[in-house]
């Protein structure tokens, strides 16, 4: 995680508890003694397990089955009877190809065999009469009626014409084979579907000449993908097929549990990795062949502690120390409830004003969103937006509205990507101009401001140097 993302976070969390009309200043007047107003985090309780230990991994998605289409000969398009996005059954016809010249191939082929069969008919028939005029001479040579040099000019004139046929013979088998294959270039100039399953990327037009070399399409079932992930030399002695695998898609956020079907032993002396390959069903859809994929492979366990978001751990920036903070008396002096889901368009409420403490932790171990540590107690509500509201001086008191959400939630927003959060915040801004002034900002600086936000200040006017997660 970047150092970037809870600030983010507590700017979504500003602009939809507050409207975005108050700032850190502002926030900061919450505490004993007059508050102007009173900061609003979002907290989580702490739990009690294992932290999955996993390594994290790029992938690409292919379907199952994915093959490019080219055709076997070269010739014009006449027409293409496939779009993007078609299931076709195998066999199907895909491009038509003008089919003329081949045509002309084949009657000329069909008469080259007609001659040859010709030929050979003649020369059968040569043999037979040869072989009938030396049967007869052999009887008139045992009566001493015919000479025997006559005899032996006979037989060779036999064998010569045993020689014929043959020669004729191969021929025939010649044109035979000639005609064949050219009847098979003919078939060739419709270009059909070898499996059944989606087409895509299509790179034909009617009248472009294509051959052999030309990708007409690449084509593959996608009810069933493969994801292909690079093992480092590091990594190999920990991933093993069998393991359990997460793959988010983007951009919904959703969370695809797999294995790992294969992994290679040869490591590719290009890239210095090797291949693995996680076969994963896919019958809504939701994974596109050619996606750029996350993949989260859980190699290992650690030792059961308590367990807090990544983004509940704050470092702060005047002295380094790393902890989190937590409100004592929410679910003990303060009722709250645990939402079991989280709808935008209905968040849970915040509760009274009530104290926050910040307390010193041990990472003793990090995983995929996820640390384990010691310092706070399992069911302890620890804050994960908003920090940066809040204070780490023992002697400074801030009161503070609490908005208890359920993990899912936090996890969700936890995989976001930093641009994806400042995109959403640009749009929120939009939203509220439009409503304030019937004028919207221009959102086309967004470029801009993820720059300027790499540098230490976010568009939203909160300082980057607030809350941190601990380095990963």
């Amino acid at each position: 995680m970047t150092r970037l993302f809870p600030v983010v976070l507590s700017s979504l969390l500003v602009l939809s508890a507050c409207g975005g009309s108050s700032g850190e200043g502002e926030q900061r007047r919450g505490r004993r003694g007059g508050e102007a107003s009173t900061p609003s985090v979002e907290a989580v309780q702490a739990r009690y397990g294992s932290l999955p230990l996993e390594e994290q991994m790029s992938g690409t998605v292919e379907a199952k089955n994915q093959v490019a289409i080219s055709p076997q000969i070269q010739a014009p398009v006449e027409a293409v009877l496939a779009q993007n996005g078609d299931f076709v059954q195998q066999g199907a016809p895909l491009v038509r190809l003008q089919d003329d010249q081949y045509r002309e191939r084949v009657r000329q082929a069909e008469a080259s065999l007609r001659i040859s069969e010709a030929d050979a008919k003649s020369a059968r028939a040569n043999l037979q009469e040869l072989q009938a005029q030396l049967k007869r001479t052999q009887r008139l040579a045992e009566q001493n009626f015919e000479s025997e040099q006559r005899l032996e000019t006979l037989r060779a004139q036999v064998a010569q014409a045993e020689a014929q046929v043959e020669r004729a013979e191969a021929q025939v088998a010649q044109a035979q084979a000639t005609l064949d294959e050219r009847r098979a270039d003919l078939r060739r100039t419709v270009v059909r579907a070898p499996i059944s399953g989606q087409v895509g990327n299509r790179n034909v037009q009617v009248g472009q000449r294509v051959g052999p070399n030309t990708q007409l399409y690449t084509m593959g079932t996608l009810d069933s993908v493969r994801v292909e992930v690079g093992v480092t030399d590091r990594m190999l002695g920990r991933i093993q097929p069998g393991q359990t695998a997460r793959i988010a898609v983007p951009p919904s956020d959703t969370v695809v549990t797999a294995e790992v079907s294969r992994l290679s032993p040869f490591i590719s002396s290009e890239s210095y990795s090797a291949e693995a390959e996680i076969d994963v069903p896919n019958p809504d859809g939701l994974l596109k062949a050619g996606m750029f994929v996350k993949v989260d492979v859980a190699y290992a366990e650690s030792q059961k502690a308590t367990l807090v978001p990544l983004s509940a751990i704050y470092e702060d920036p005047s002295t380094g120390t790393r902890g989190v903070f937590v409100a004592p008396t929410l679910g003990t002096e303060l009722p709250v409830e645990t939402p079991d889901s989280y709808d935008p368009a209905d968040p849970p409420p915040l509760t009274q004003p009530t104290p926050t403490r910040f307390r010193d932790v041990e990472i003793l171990a990090e995983g995929q969103q996820l640390a384990g540590v010691r310092g706070v107690e399992p069911g302890d509500w620890v804050v994960t937006v908003g920090q940066n509201l809040l204070s780490t001086s023992a002697e400074e008191r801030v009161d503070a509205r609490v908005r208890p959400l359920p993990w899912s939630r936090l996890l969700a927003l936890q995989r976001l990507q930093d641009t994806d959060l400042l995109r959403r915040i640009l749009e929120r801004q939009q939203r509220m101009a439009e409503r304030r002034f019937g004028t919207a900002p221009d959102t086309s600086r967004a470029d801009t401001t993820q720059s300027s936000a790499a540098d230490g200040s976010a568009s939203n006017g909160f300082p980057l140097n607030g809350p941190t997660t601990a380095a990963r």
